[in-house]
Parts: C-alpha cells; sequence; structure tokens
C-alpha cells in the first residue's frame, strides 16, 4: 500500500502536478491539504478520468483537505465529530481496503502570543481524542498532512533561530507529540533516524536553493503498519518544477 502526503498550496494552481504524480507513481491514497477552493469547483473530474476517487471539503481561498484514492472509499467521515463541524475543511478519514487514512491540515498558528496559536495548541488535543474516540493503536491506521510542527531540532534549518515559531515552539512540539502518543509511529523517521530531510521551503530569500526548510508534512502510522512500512521518502522533485507549491510530496509504502 503505498500513501502520499502534499500540501498543494491551491489544487486548481497544482492539478498539473498532482495528476502527473499520480500517473508515474500510482499511489493507493494521496493525501492534499491547502486545497483553497469550494466544494463545487474542485476538480474531481480530470481526478476521476485519472483513475482516482476523490473526497474533499474545503473552501474560498484557504484551508482544504482532500483525499484521493484508487479503489472507491469504505466509508468517508469529515470533521473531528459528528454533525456539523466546523474544522471538516482540516480533517477527513477515509477507509480503503480497511484501513482508516486520517488527513490533516492543522492549524498553523500566526504567532505564539496569538489566540490562533492557543487554538493550534487545543487542536492538537482534540486530534489525540479523536484517535482515542474512532480509532484502535494496535490495528492498522494511517495519519498523514501537513501537521505543522517540525518535532525536532533536525527538522529544520538553523533551529537555534526558530525556537518561538509557530512549527517549533516548545509548547507546539509537545502538542504535537503527545499526540503521536497516542500510537503513531513517524515512518520517515523511524526509516530514517538521523536524516536531514526537509518539506517545506519559503519562497522568499531563495530558501529552497539555500536549504532553509522545514519538514512539517509527515505520514504516521501505527505500530502493525510502521512495522511493515519499508520505504519512505520525500520526493524532492515536485519542489523543483514550475509552479511547485512551498511544500514537496512526502510517501511510504507498506507491505500488507
Amino acid at each position: 500500500m503505498k500513501v502520499a502526503t502534499y500540501n498543494v498550496n491551491s489544487i486548481r494552481q497544482r492539478l498539473p502536478i498532482v495528476l502527473d504524480w499520480l500517473a508515474e507513481h500510482k499511489p493507493d491514497a494521496m493525501c492534499l491539504q491547502e486545497t483553497k477552493v469550494q466544494d463545487h469547483d474542485f476538480p474531481a473530474d480530470p481526478i476521476r478520468k485519472a483513475g482516482y476517487y476523490s473526497t474533499f471539503r474545503g473552501m474560498k481561498g484557504y484551508n482544504g483537505v482532500a483525499t484521493l484514492t484508487r479503489a472507491e472509499p469504505e466509508t468517508v467521515v469529515y470533521g473531528l465529530r459528528d454533525g456539523p463541524d466546523n474544522e471538516d475543511f482540516r480533517i477527513i478519514q477515509t477507509v480503503i481496503g480497511g484501513i482508516p487514512v486520517i488527513n490533516t491540515y492543522v492549524p498553523q498558528g500566526y504567532s505564539i502570543s496569538s489566540e490562533k496559536y492557543a487554538w493550534k495548541i487545543a487542536w492538537f488535543t482534540q486530534l489525540r481524542a479523536y484517535f482515542e474516540a474512532t480509532l484502535n493503536p494496535a490495528e492498522p491506521a494511517i495519519w498523514a498532512g501537513d501537521l505543522n510542527v517540525a518535532p525536532e531540532p533536525v527538522d529544520v534549518y538553523h533551529p537555534e533561530n526558530r525556537l518561538n515559531d509557530v512549527d517549533f515552539h516548545i509548547d507546539a512540539r509537545n502538542a504535537y507529540k503527545e499526540t503521536v502518543a497516542w500510537g503513531f509511529v513517524d515512518v520517515f523517521r523511524k526509516l530514517h533516524p538521523d536524516a536531514v530531510q526537509y518539506t517545506y521551503w519559503d519562497y522568499f530569500r531563495n530558501a529552497f536553493q539555500r536549504n532553509f526548510g522545514w519538514r512539517i508534512d509527515h505520514i504516521m502510522a501505527t505500530a502493525p503498519l510502521a512495522e511493515r512500512c519499508h520505504i519512505a521518502e520525500v520526493d524532492m522533485s515536485a519542489r523543483r518544477v514550475s509552479g511547485a507549491s512551498d511544500h514537496t510530496i512526502v510517501w511510504a509504502e507498506f507491505a500488507l
């Protein structure tokens, strides 16, 4: 089973990159974040012509998540709870082959003194409660997406200068780790314990060329699946192409 995650920073702008990657790599599931499009404008038709089903929830101009699957989803759940949910555009659970794939776009936080940052911390707490209520750590499950946290100093450039950044501040890192501790394993870090590898580079100051990056896009698996993960990589080519997102694609493969 091959799973990928990609913050597209606008699905309409990055659709050719997505379609090319689907055609070349044929993942079983691809989780997209920051689709930045209302549901009636989501490009479901070209994605279906490419051989993929799409489940999505979005809004105009920002946020939005979508999960593309080769097989028709068995179950789709939007949001953090049943019924109307203001977080529908940040989380989708899609079950394929009996395995829940949770696609999340965690709030970025703006600044550590802001209400948005406090909400980011609270969001992780709610997410852990969601896992506790809907999943079992002893059974296969995948959690992927733009989690907006660089967990360790190795995951960000010049970490000594990033201590007050919302994606590296100690409170965000602890909230992230407490959520992961429910029962998930970072499969990239499991397979590459010392690698300096980023997934996001700002558009400014030649950040990509200078490798001033962050590893904030992650694929997690519960222990039964993490044990079967033999490949987890970051595809740098998606960041090099013309019209690239400021993120690139992370993917992992599990032997089922």
